[in-house]
């Protein structure tokens, strides 16, 4: 127990899971050059930093296969998904071999050179910039230097194990 902070109940961290489970989320796939070629996750912890200049903070576990290839300076790819990629979810989200994930969805070549989702609701280009070490996670700060955005705005949303 740290001193000043009240005794944490023994299932927080269950509590915790089951209250996070019932935040409704969008899901983005993000993407970074791996040592193979380039390497993504399903995400639903994306969320605009500022806009000025143009960033957004990422959150990966750094037990998933692309934190590895987090480091300042190195590009970063977030492909905003619509209601009709839920197999490009699941695949991204572990349903598919790591190497056969870009063969789900229409991937073309961004101008980063990582590959984008075509019909994604928007596409970001990004720099990472900065990043943060915190529990099982690292907190990523990518400055966005170029977005591409569709006309269809129909969110894919994730909550508690279930596309809605």
């Amino acid at each position: 127990m740290t001193e000043g902070y009240p005794l944490i109940p023994e299932d927080l961290p269950d509590t915790f899971k089951a209250a996070m489970r019932r935040l409704a989320a969008s899901v983005s796939i993000v993407v970074a050059k791996g040592d193979e070629g380039p390497v993504g996750m399903a995400a639903t912890s994306i969320t605009s930093l500022t806009v000025d200049p143009p960033a957004v903070l990422v959150c990966v576990n750094r037990m998933t296969s692309l934190h590895a290839s987090l480091v300042p300076t190195a590009p970063l790819s977030v492909n905003l998904l619509a209601r009709h990629h839920r197999e490009v979810s699941m695949a991204f989200g572990g349903g598919v071999a790591r190497e056969e994930r870009f063969k789900v969805g229409d991937w073309q070549d961004g101008a980063n050179g990582l590959p984008a989702l075509a019909d994604a609701q928007a596409n970001l280009e990004c720099v990472i910039d900065a990043m943060l070490a915190y529990g099982t996670h690292s907190i990523v700060i990518a400055r966005v230097i170029r977005a591409q955005v569709s006309e269809t705005v129909a969110p894919l949303i994730y909550q508690d194990g279930s596309y809605l």
